[in-house]
């Protein structure tokens, strides 16, 4: 028994012990302002022009991007993990206030209060939701208007996840527009731009000051009965912020009203198709727009990529080694209790078919009340999601392996009188081994894959 739980000591040391890196995470206590953005460009840039006004207010901040989708965000928001964000009119009112009556600026700042969080007044444009198509293939069928497309029943559409989710989405188009096309694929954004190009779809959702509208050659379909409502962008905040550092928000501020849309795609534009990094496309333009001397921090592809890696090789350890030292004892559990057993079989596979955003959702805020980093790099709701992910394969392996041990082998160690604790770990376990790593390997490919 001092042997196990040495090695249940070593490698819990080897999961947890912390590998320095660059960075503070989110949800430290640290002096400064923790800037959010979602996972695409424009929200990035206007999450680093945040970033460097609060700095050249005097207040340290860190930039957390590609935190994922609204739900994702504005949760880290309520849950203190970050203190501001971009966000849009638009879908603060049909996805964040949902249901409820938000028609003029003064109700909606009202809603936003009750959850703790402030709005600025508009930075100046308004990216609304559209539906796009190459020109060419526009063109071609005479496709100007989004009601054209009920002509049109066999064109292929690929949407965004989100966009398919939204209240405002496909769903709500095609009743407003009694649009018939079936055939509709869920994909990640700028996939559905290469998809679009390679002619494997014929419509996709797109953003009004995307540049990619231009670089693909894109058309916007007209919204000819005003389907979509205005996403004029916006700052939402934590309302203690103004408190806790005054001068980042206020400097944060300069924004509204200071960036039009032709000036917005101009900016991505340098993003996308000119390859310069968010950070430095943020910091020109302050230069240009306030006069501000200051600098972007650049990130080559190697650095990049290297920390990333470490981060998924962080999470991986993190995850994995807890979840093997808690899913072998239900594995030995539920071979041994067969009625708890079929219990705990069916609750981990259950686990297994929870989407990962839904279960990422459900986690935040009980890793918030816990006071435990929710979101970014190595936080624990990552964590574990990982490791109840990975509890499958290695409780079904150990169960199977324990289960399937010839009956001559437990008679025969029964029958010299060894204790059961000693049997099992002695004679039971090295005999169901090659299983229990068999659903280890598993586990280890499907960690990796989610991390």
């Amino acid at each position: 028994m001092t042997r196990i739980a040495v090695v249940i000591a070593l490698l819990l040391a080897a999961a947890f012990v912390p590998i320095p890196r660059g960075g503070r995470p989110p949800g430290d206590a640290g002096p400064g302002v923790t800037v959010g953005s979602k996972k695409f460009t424009e929200s990035v840039v206007l999450g680093e022009m945040i970033r460097l006004l609060a700095e050249q207010s005097g207040t340290p901040a860190e930039h957390y991007r590609e935190l994922g989708g609204t739900k994702l965000v504005l949760q880290a928001l309520v849950n203190g993990e970050i203190d501001i964000y971009p966000e849009y009119t638009g879908t603060i009112a049909e996805e964040i206030l949902t249901g409820q009556s938000v028609d003029t600026p003064e109700a909606m700042r009202a809603a936003l209060a009750e959850l703790g969080v402030g709005i600025s007044e508009p930075l100046g444009f308004n990216n609304t939701y559209a539906l796009g198509m190459l020109r060419s293939r526009a063109e071609e069928i005479g496709v100007e208007t989004i009601s054209d497309l009920a002509d049109h029943p066999d064109l292929r559409l690929g949407f965004g996840h989100e966009f398919i989710d939204r209240a405002d989405g496909w769903q709500a188009v095609q009743w407003q527009y009694a649009l018939p096309q079936q055939s509709v694929a869920g994909l990640d954004h700028d996939l559905a731009y290469r998809q679009l190009q390679q002619g494997l779809i014929d419509v996709m959702d797109a953003y009004a000051t995307d540049a990619k509208i231009a670089m693909y050659d894109l058309t916007l379909l007209e919204d000819d009965r005003r389907h979509f409502p205005r996403y004029d962008a916006v700052l939402l905040y934590r309302s203690d912020l103004a408190e806790r550092f005054p001068a980042a928000l206020d400097a944060a501020r300069r924004l509204e009203g200071a960036i039009d849309e032709r000036q917005m795609v101009g900016v991505n534009a340098a993003v996308v198709v000119g390859n310069q990094p968010g950070a430095v496309a943020a910091a020109e333009y302050l230069a240009e727009r306030f006069g501000l001397s200051v600098t972007g921090e650049t990130e080559t592809a190697v650095s990049r990529v290297t920390q990333r890696t470490l981060e998924h090789l962080d999470l991986v350890r993190k995850s994995l080694i807890p979840a093997i030292l808690l899913a072998a004892p239900l594995g030995v559990i539920a071979a041994k209790k067969p009625k708890l057993g079929q219990f705990i079989l069916g609750a981990v596979g259950v686990i297994q078919t929870i989407p990962s955003l839904a279960l990422l959702v459900v986690l935040m805020p009980v890793m918030a009340g816990l006071s435990l980093p929710s979101v970014g790099p190595g936080s624990a709701t990552a964590i574990v999601a990982l490791v109840l992910y990975s509890l499958l394969p290695i409780v079904r392996n150990t169960h199977a392996g324990l289960t399937g041990i010839a009956r001559e082998h437990r008679e025969a160690a029964a029958a010299l009188g060894l204790p059961a604790w000693y049997r099992l770990v002695e004679i039971e376990l090295p005999l169901a081994s090659r299983g229990v790593l068999a659903g280890v390997k598993t586990a280890a490919v499907i960690n990796v894959g989610f991390a």
